[in-house]
Formats: structure tokens, sequence, C-alpha cells
């Protein structure tokens, strides 16, 4: 047991400190821009680069962030505080430099001092490396929970994984996906501080051996094969205009020894470094593919590492606040972001078990008191499953314990429902039918506490089909807590014409309390504010119709209607069915060309992952369209298709403002919440949209009458398949569709090849498992709704300003809020900073 600490002393700066650190003047920023630009970065303004003068300005922007870094991590040490430890594979935090200069109130001076040293700013701003942590809502959102936990004041650490390559950079060749690495790192991160002394070691492989300890009682000891270090990388996140900053920490994997020498000195050189070689892999990049086996090791290893890293980081800070490894809850609460993590459980009770010497029973309740388990998704491939012979190689000890994790489990499942056999094989930790499985969702939920849903409908899912059984067992575990999102970055960073129109409006409080939105609602039918919302999405259209035109070459016009769909590409999120609806039009000007339409600007955006031959195709697909759409004089003056590569946090920030009509038309029940849903409504989009994941919420919010439905519910969309469904009949019996197919099917949209599409047409009309065509003609019903609406602009500026009034549930703060006072039982922490200059 560690020592009783030394009680922590707060920093106190000496009264004659100058303020180049810590001032917010414009003359102290501008002072310490100039000095770190010549004592950090060795240069001069006459000969820096965009990217000199950015690292200079974002080591004075991070200055200022620090005393408050230290004082909030202070403030953790001496005070009696419960921590949440956040465990994420994914973040997508976006671009730090004008996110933390507006938390810390210095825009305004930061901007007027590099206008006095005409330094345009927005230049560094778009000079900053996009930290690609993350392949899409599950990091965004992490990233946003953080923001909202330190605005909160709520004493938080992220953590996850520090890696080199993070999520590719898309670029589009020959209407193609191309993957590139992302080298997000190649001229280093001014944001992060590497923390070597705090390094974690973590085993792989080997074997286990019982023995017998002193007191007579059996034990077992692991024996791993490797050896890997994990060396901390410490970024802060500061809260909107208050002292807390809350700590990412995230993990990078290196060997213990890097080089060995005599494997040099006798000439194997390869030998020499392959202990780095091996150690390194484990954090080198963003989701390995898994197709093989060495790609499912690695992307065990990688969920292994961050997790065994962390918790021998919280039970060290524990130790050394002079509390017992038994009192772990109640200081610390761990959150299980998705299945990723969920390997903490065994690791936890390892370390419990033969480390600390804890007998079984105590330890199962401190594992269980200490996690909880968010589900993010109700699609099969994201609930993780190991083989068992992998995972006994990588992880023997573990599968040792989830043995019996799982045997005692399944004897207090037989007393609860004695005979059912059925059951004992749902509820297992290990899949019995054909070969053997680790399901990794099953060990989550019963090793946590508490599950949650994030959203409605997804929460209902989860105790209806996915967990029902552990539901029906202990129902009182099972929560919703709906996603949400920070107004912070995704308005008031995002889009500041907006900001201050509402700011303008109704004050500025809303940025921390976003239902005071709802003081909007009044001006809805006001004509001049009316003007002045469209006048504001209208400069929003132009910037991104500026941006498409210099990263495409595409020209479209502002004043068309945005209709913009930008996420991970997926089937079930059926880009291809928005496809269709374009391919409709287009049939139908080329057979009416006087037809009276709505002008539209058909706006896409999203990666596909890169084995998923199918997602990679609809790109494809959008792009082939565009080539003939934007090139077709009998169309191109009234729709235009545009695919902006490689879609980002930064792209989000230019492509919410502006858009007009949010596309979200996935399949009925497989979206668990969606957040740039949320995002496009707070910017003042209005949807069109199925009743999917968090598109119920936003429709009872905003009201039907400000939402275009369409399409099936979870309910009929169950019907349907449960009676055979076949959508080759819909393709038969609706004359239209089978005309934009046909063009697809004829190679009218691939220079005549009849093959390249075929695998996608084959699959609509012979499989169409996420039911597109049985939604096409409710869809396109819908959209003719949408073109109506839009003919009408006061009509459609009201239904937009509603839209964005009626938003304030779906602020993250509120999420936090709730599993502050649900889950964690998190109180918040005031941080007071002494002698801040």
């Amino acid at each position: 047991m560690a020592n009783q600490p030394a009680p922590v002393k707060f920093i106190t700066l000496p009264p004659t400190c100058p303020d180049i650190r810590t001032g917010t003047s414009k003359d102290s920023i501008k002072k310490a821009f100039l000095e770190n630009l010549f004592y950090v970065q060795g240069r001069s303004l006459e000969n820096a680069s965009n990217n000199d003068l950015y690292m200079a300005l974002a080591y004075t922007v991070r200055d200022r962030l620090l005393l408050r870094w230290v004082n909030t991590l202070s403030h953790y040490q001496e005070e009696d505080v419960k921590v949440v430890f956040y465990l994420s594979a994914e973040y997508l935090p976006g671009p730090h430099l004008a996110n933390n200069m507006l938390n810390l109130d210095i825009d305004a001076s930061v901007r007027a001092a590099m206008a006095e040293l005409d330094i345009d700013i927005d230049q560094l701003i778009d000079q900053e490396e996009e930290p690609g942590l993350g392949n899409g809502g599950l990091g965004r959102l992490a990233a946003c929970f953080l923001d909202s936990l330190a605005t909160l004041r709520r004493p938080a650490i992220g953590y996850g994984i520090r890696y080199e390559f993070g999520i590719f950079d898309q670029v589009i060749n020959n209407g193609w996906q191309e993957e590139i690495t992302d080298k997000w790192l190649r001229f280093g991160n001014p944001w992060e501080i590497a923390r070597p002394e705090d390094t974690c070691r973590v085993g792989f492989g080997g074997r286990t051996e019982g023995y017998t300890d002193a007191a007579g009682n059996y034990r077992v000891r692991w024996l791993p094969d490797l050896m890997v270090s994990g060396v901390p990388y410490d970024t802060p996140i500061p809260g909107y205009h208050v002292n807390n900053v809350g700590l990412l920490r995230l993990w990078k994997a290196e060997a213990p020894e890097s080089f060995d020498f005599h494997a040099f000195n006798v000439g194997d050189y390869y030998g020499a470094v392959e202990a780095k070689v091996v150690a390194e892999n484990i954090s080198k990049v963003l989701y390995p593919n898994d197709q093989a086996f060495k790609g499912k090791q690695l992307r065990l290893s990688q969920q292994y590492f961050f997790t065994a890293c962390t918790l021998q980081d919280i039970i060290r800070m524990h130790l050394r606040r002079g509390k017992s490894i038994e009192s772990l809850p109640d200081y610390w609460a761990g959150q299980l972001n998705d299945t990723h993590p969920a390997i903490a459980v065994a690791e936890l009770m390892r370390l419990l078990l033969d480390r600390f010497e804890i007998p079984w029973e105590t330890a199962w309740d401190i594992t269980r008191r200490t996690f909880s388990y968010t589900n993010h998704t109700l699609l099969p491939e994201a609930l993780e499953k190991w083989p068992v012979p992998l995972f006994e190689k990588e992880l023997p000890r573990h599968l040792q314990i989830i043995f019996e994790i799982n045997r005692r489990f399944l004897d207090t499942v037989r007393v609860r429902r004695p005979g059912d056999n059925q059951i004992l094989a749902r509820m297992s930790l290990i899949e019995e039918t054909g070969p053997r499985y680790v399901r990794m969702a099953n060990l989550a939920v019963i090793g946590s506490h508490a599950v949650n849903g994030v959203a409605a409908m997804h929460t209902r899912l989860v105790k209806a089909s996915l967990f029902a059984d552990f539901f029906n067992l202990n129902p009182d575990k099972f929560h919703n807590i709906t996603n949400g999102v920070t107004p912070r970055r995704w308005i008031m960073s995002a889009n500041p014409g907006l900001s201050n129109l509402i700011d303008g409006a109704i004050g500025h409080a809303w940025c921390t309390n976003l239902e005071l939105l709802s003081h909007l609602e009044p001006l809805a039918n006001d004509p001049a504010f009316q003007e002045k919302w469209r006048k504001v999405k209208l400069e929003n259209k132009k910037n991104l119709a500026a941006y498409i035109l210099d990263k495409t070459g595409v020209a479209v016009d502002p004043a068309s209607l945005f209709d913009i769909q930008v996420k991970r590409i997926h089937e079930y999120k059926r880009q291809h069915l928005n496809v269709l609806h374009i391919l409709t039009l287009y049939h139908r000007l080329k057979h009416n060309p006087g037809l009276d339409m709505v002008p539209r600007t058909f706006i896409f955006g999203g990666k596909a992952a890169p084995g998923y031959f199918m997602a990679k195709l609809i790109i494809k697909l959008i792009n082939s369209v565009a080539e003939v759409i934007n090139n077709d004089s009998d169309v191109n003056d009234r729709m235009k298709v545009v695919f902006i590569p490689n879609f980002n946090v930064q792209n989000g920030q230019r492509i919410y403002p502006a858009a007009d009509l949010s596309e979200q038309i996935s399949t009925a029940g497989k979206e668990a919440s969606g957040t740039g849903n949320m995002k496009f409504s707070l910017n003042g989009a209005l949807t069109i949209g199925t009743l999917d994941g968090a598109n119920v919420e936003i429709r009872e919010a905003v009201g039907s009458e400000n939402f275009f439905l369409f399409g099936l519910t979870v309910d009929k969309v169950q019907r349907l398949f449960n009676g055979g469904y076949i959508p080759y009949s819909i393709y038969e019996k609706n004359q239209e569709l089978r005309a934009v197919i046909d063009l697809l099917r004829d190679g009218f949209f691939s220079h005549g090849d009849l093959e390249l599409f075929k695998p996608l047409c084959d699959h609509l009309m012979y499989s169409d498992e996420y039911f597109v065509l049985a939604d096409y003609d409710a869809y396109l019903q819908c959209q003719e709704r949408v073109g109506r609406t839009w003919l009408d602009p006061a009509r459609w500026t009201r239904m937009a300003i509603i839209n964005t009034a009626r938003m304030g549930y779906f602020t993250s703060d509120r999420s936090i809020e709730e599993y502050c006072n649900i889950i964690w039982q998190v109180k918040p922490l005031d941080v007071d900073i002494h002698n801040l200059i």
C-alpha cells in the first residue's frame, strides 16, 4: 500500500512574474506569440512558414491553458472527488486552436494581436492538422462529452490510443475512394505533453501457472512472453469560460528496449529493432483491417493495451491519494464507450485477483461497481467477438477469468430460469455454435452496474431484442441517455454568423443552457428576423460553394436548395436511396424539360471502410452520377451533384451551417442515435428522415409539422422481413423506379460498362436488406413536399428557426448531466486559480 502523500501545493505566480504566459490582453498575446515564434520555433516573422506561425500561436494559447490545467489536476489530488475515466477507442476532437480560443474567451484578443502583425488568423486555423483518432460518430461524441465534462466542471479523464496514423485521408480518383495515410503528427502536435514518467508496462501471450501462496490459497500468475510499454501523451481540454480543464490521455506503444545492441553487433540488423517494430505496431494505425488473423490479433492487442494502461494509471493515482484498493468504485467511474474497451472488465479482475490477492466475490463487486457500459449499435458486426484460440494465445489469463465469470453467471441464470438451456446459450460469454467466440458485448453487460442506450428508440430495441434476456433478468440496470452535441463547437465556432444573430436576439447565456434557444421561437414569424436569418444562411452557403469549387472544380449556386447527406458511407445509411431520388429527377427532366422543379444542389460526403466493397461502390455511383448530371446542359442549371472528399470535423464545420435540408434516411431500427442530425438542426436545417435513432426525439421536439417524415417504421420493417420481402416485385411494378435502375444497369452512368454497378443493382433487386426499394415511393413523395415548402421562403425560414429554437434538449451538456446523476454519481468541482494575470 502506498504511503500517505504529502499535501499538494497550488501554484502561485510571484507578483513580479510577467504575463507573458498567462496574460489575455492583445499586447500580452502579441508579445507571447513573437517570443514563441523566436524561442520555440527558431524563426522571425520574416522567414516563418505558415506552420511556424501556427505552432507559435498554438503554444501561446496552450500557455494560457496550463495554469488552469495544473490547478485542476491538483484539485483532483487534494480533494476527495470522484473522477470519470472514459474509455474509448476513438476520439475526434477536431482542430484545437479555434475551439480553445473560444473556450478561454481570448478569441477577440488573439484576432486583434494577429491583425496588428498582418497575419491572417483564419489561415493559421486552417493550417492545423486534424487528429484523425476516430472513424465517425463514436469518436466525435466522445470529444463532445469531454468538452461538456470540463464545461460542467466534472472531474474526468478521457483515455484512448495515440494512433500514429489515424483514420485515412480520402481522395477521389476517377470517382473511386482511395485511402491515403493520415500523417497528422508529421509537423508535430503542440497541444500534447508526453509523460514518460507515467509509462505503464503491458504483457501479451505467454502462459499461466498455478501456485499456493503463504496462506495456503491457490493463486495464478501470468507469465507473458511479450512486454510493451505504454507512454501517455496528455492533451488539455478546456471548459467554456470556467477554470476547469479536462484531460485527454492517449497511450503510445513502445518497446521497453527499442534496440538490441547484441543482435546488431552480430549482424542481425532487423532483429536489433524487431521488438521496437512489434511494439509500435500496436498504436500505429486506427482500426487495422481485421479480415485476416494478424489483423484480428492486432485489433485485440490494441484494445487490451489501452485498457490495461488505463487501469494501471487510475489505480496508481488512487493509491497515491492514500486510498484502499477496495474503495476504487467510490472515487473512479469507468465508462466503456461501446464494446472496444470491454476487456477492461477481465483486466481489472486480473489485477484485483492476482496483484492485490482480493477474494473473487469482493473483486467482482469492485469491478461491477466501477464500470458502466454504453451500447452504440444494433449492428452485429459492431458487437465484437473474438475467436477463443486467438484470445487464448494473446491473453491466456484473461480467458481463464472470463470462463470463471461465465460459469458463475450462468449458475445464477440457471436458478432464475431453471431448465431453459436456450437462454443459457444466448447469455453465455462464449458462443458455442460452431467455432467458439468470446462475446465482448455480453462481457460488458455482465461486468457493469449500468447499461445505457443512446436514443429512446435505440434503448427500447436494446431492451426488447439486443439484450432482452439481460434486461428481463435485471431491468433496473438499463437506462436511456440520448446523445447530444456541444453548441460551443457546432454553433459558436462553426457558425459565428448564426451565433451572433442569436446573441443579439436573446443574449449569450444559451451557449451553456441550450434550452434558452426556445426564446427564439416568438421571432420565427418576424419578417425582419427571418430576413437576417436567411442572410446568415446564404453567407454560409456562399462559403461552402467556394470551398466546393476549390476542392472539386464544380460551381454550385448558393441560391439553390442545399440538400446534404454527410456521414459514414454504409448501406443502412442509404446514400443509394438518395441517389435513386436524384436519378428520378434527372429522368423526369430529360423526358420533360419544361418540368417545374426547385433548383437543388445535392451534396454528399463520408468515408467508406477500406474493405467495404459495396460502400465504396456507392461512392463511385455518386461520382459517376455527378459526372453525367453536372455536364448535361439540359439539367445542370436546375440540379448539381457534389461529393466533398475527406469528410471530417473541420469540413463538418463548413457543411452543417450551409445545409437547407438534412438527409437522415437510414433504415428504421438500424441507427442507434446519430449526432449529425442534431448538428444540422441546430444550424437551422430541416430534416427529411425516418423514425430511426434520435430522429424520433428530434421530430417530437421540433414538431411533426417542421419535420419531413417518410418511410417504414421498425415494426413494419420487421413484419415485411418476416413476411418474405421480395424487392424485385417492387422493381417490376414501379415503372419509374424500374426506369432509373435500368439506366444504371444499361451503363448510362458508367460509360457503357454493364458490369460496374451490376452488384449494386442486383443487391437492390434481389436482396435489399435495408429496404431501399420499399421506401423509395414514400421518399419521393416526401421530397415533393420539401420542394413545395421551399417555394414559400417565409414558411421555410419559420420552420428553420423553430428547428433551432427547439433543439435545446440535444446538447451534450444535458447528456453529461444525466450520466453524472444517473450512472456515475460525479459532482462538480470548482477550481480556484491563484494570481491568474
